[in-house]
């Protein structure tokens, strides 16, 4: 009975981890087929070789074989990588059948809520990685951080120059940052600056500018009469001293 409640334990678990977690937050779908296949063929290994006396070693084997055969055929992402050994795990637990049952358990369920809590989109937000190409080449520090900071609108952590090409002029670098949106102004409509830039930067808040006075309208020369039909309506017409 403990083996098929291993095996329904883990089928709920690598779906947990495959739909509710990876699939919905990244949205891979071949590497959603990878983890299903990966841990029902791992756990299915270690059942059958666990009554063996080599069962906990050749489980360790097993786990490490499979990822160097995996890493090495496709690039993965640091958290794709994160993902894909907690498949192996969660395969290797049910698989080698520990006593008792509430412990394998007990390490699966850690395992969903470490992968949970640690790719939640809430833990570190703002904090992001780049390769950024610059159109100059910049070899002092202090400029480069500068000139980063200015481009991605953030705090530059880390910069690893990886290429400083001085005849193209231009620089690849390396950056990690926390990008922090209320330090820089965002574009607005009409060429208005961002709220909350002017609330990091109350000095930054233009003056409001002085009205720009109409020109007047020319006037007519000394001595000429005015003709009442062409004069402004606005303006009042003077009748001479002798018409009724």
């Amino acid at each position: 009975m403990t083996p098929l409640i291993l095996i329904a334990a883990d089928l709920a678990a690598i779906s947990i981890l495959t739909f509710a977690l990876y699939l919905r937050r990244h949205r891979r779908r071949d590497l959603v087929v990878s983890y299903l296949g990966m841990n029902v063929g791992v756990m299915a290994v270690a059942a059958a070789l666990s009554g063996s006396a080599a069962g906990v070693g050749l489980g360790l084997g097993l786990f490490g074989v499979l990822s160097i055969i995996r890493l090495r055929s496709t690039e993965l992402a640091q958290h794709e990588v994160a993902y894909y050994f907690s498949a192996l795990a969660l395969g290797l637990i049910a698989g080698l059948g520990i006593d008792p049952v509430w412990l394998p358990l007990a390490l699966m369920a850690m395992i969903l809520l470490v992968m949970f809590v640690g790719d939640h989109s809430r833990v570190l937000p703002a904090y992001r990685h780049q390769t950024v190409i610059l159109d100059r080449a910049i070899a002092v520090d202090e400029d480069l951080y500068a000139r980063l900071e200015e481009v991605v609108h953030g705090k530059v952590h880390s910069a690893t120059v990886q290429e400083l090409d001085l005849v193209n002029d231009k620089t690849v670098v390396d950056v990690r940052y926390a990008y922090i949106p209320a330090t820089f102004p965002a574009a607005t409509p009409a060429g208005k600056v961002a709220p909350g830039y002017l609330a990091a930067h109350p000095s930054a808040d233009p003056a409001p500018s002085e009205p720009v006075p109409s020109d007047p309208a020319p006037s007519e020369p000394a001595g000429l009469p005015v003709d009442p039909a062409s004069a402004p309506a606005s303006a009042p017409v003077h009748a001479s001293a002798g018409a009724a």
